[in-house]
């Protein structure tokens, strides 16, 4: 490994194990080739070994969720004092999904958070998980828990006031039989921050799993969700916004991977782009050959504010079974002139009815995010960019 990526003392693998992690780290490709010639960034040549480890990058700050028997705590304590439920979850849903930057947070990871929700029970309010990174090389990971017939929403934000981050993060969420999740992401990381993310789920039979993903900060951000559907009456929702301004690019994939029958999913994506802020978009289902009675649903929608702006969407099924239910579908635009004259015709200004149009276009994802002080921030932050230039 390079000197200045040295292993933390105490992380969760083993030495053997970490450099067994960080060589397939190297070995792996991100599956993100250059979409178009307005994308100027190559995700297989970057490059970490500038950047110091900051173990204390990887702490979190964790509030709600106490008692019934809820375990909130770092990674260590879980795989110390609660080796039995550790153990079988840390790394299951990644072993399903793999991928490159998933492998260069294990290699580093420690501190983290862990969240145990036990069987039957709900917790009523949000679970708050906060990372703060420190210049430099920063590696969260998230581990989600839960038992049977439990119920829970999850509230990750990663924001910082330092520069010269580089984040990789990890969320893995391992549900029970007939449990409920909502997990919300918001990354605000600093315009020169490089955040990386690798978000993935694995629920049992009649779970319910939401994604609720906002990528608005770092001048790169390349994300990927991936929901694996191996047991029937599954559930999985993906929702996520997205708004590049600048210079600013974005890269997400989403993965819904239906393995078997009688699974349902839904994905929304709504993105817009300032200025010359760049963006690419790819969205998998895949529906495997016994993967009968499923029905999959992915809509994306992108708006474009700039002249300069660019926005690739690229929507993908993958069906290899028969009676099954699939939709796609796709915009990438300005905003409607008609709209404009519409709303300057009842006494707007041009400014007010552009401002209006944008924060309603996002507003059907927004709606899946959890509670309205919640929505009501990520607002804020949309419209900030929407006349940031």
């Amino acid at each position: 490994m390079p000197e200045t990526l040295t292993p933390v003392e105490n992380g969760i693998l083993s030495a053997g194990e970490r450099r067994a992690s960080f060589e397939a780290y190297g070995q792996l490709k991100t599956g993100r080739e250059r979409p178009s010639r307005y994308w100027k960034i190559d995700l297989d040549t970057l490059d970490f070994s500038d950047f110091k480890v900051i173990p204390s990058s990887n702490e979190a700050r964790i509030s709600g969720g106490t008692g019934r028997g809820v375990i909130t705590c770092d990674l260590e304590t879980a795989q110390h004092d609660h080796a039995a439920i550790f153990s079988k979850a840390f790394g299951a849903a990644l072993e399903l999904s793999p991928s490159k930057f998933a492998h260069l947070t294990r290699t580093f990871c420690s501190g983290g958070a862990f969240i145990y929700v036990p069987d039957d029970v709900a917790v009523d309010e949000p679970i708050v998980v906060r990372y703060s990174p420190k210049s430099g090389a920063a590696f969260p990971y998230t581990l989600v828990v839960l038992g049977k017939g439990a119920q829970c929403t999850i509230i990750e934000e990663i924001s910082s006031n330092d520069t010269g981050i580089v984040s990789a993060a990890v969320a893995e969420i391992i549900c029970g039989e007939s449990s409920q999740i909502t997990y919300a992401a918001i990354q605000e990381l600093p315009e020169d921050a490089q955040a990386l993310a690798t978000r993935v789920a694995l629920p049992a039979k009649d779970a319910t799993v939401t994604w609720a993903v906002a990528e608005l900060g770092a001048q790169l951000s390349a994300s990927s969700i991936d929901v694996t559907l191996n047991q029937p009456g599954v559930s999985a929702n993906v929702a996520a916004i997205f708004f590049p301004r600048g210079d600013q690019h974005v890269d997400m994939i989403s993965t819904v991977d239906h393995r078997t029958g009688s699974t349902q999913s839904q994905t929304l994506i709504k993105s817009a782009a300032v200025g010359h802020g760049q963006a690419r978009y790819l969205g998998n289902i895949r529906i495997h050959p016994n993967a009968h009675g499923t029905d999959a649903s992915l809509r994306d929608d992108a708006l474009l504010l700039s002249k300069t702006a660019h926005i690739d969407s690229v929507p993908a099924l993958e069906i290899a079974a028969n009676d099954v239910k699939a939709f796609h579908g796709a915009t990438v635009g300005a905003i409607d002139e008609e709209q404009i004259f519409y709303m300057t015709s009842r006494g707007l200004d041009r400014r007010e009815s552009e401002r209006m149009i944008a924060l309603g276009f996002f507003e059907p994802a927004l709606e899946r995010f959890p509670g309205e002080a919640l929505r009501s921030r990520l607002r804020a932050a949309l419209e900030t960019k929407v006349f940031s230039e």
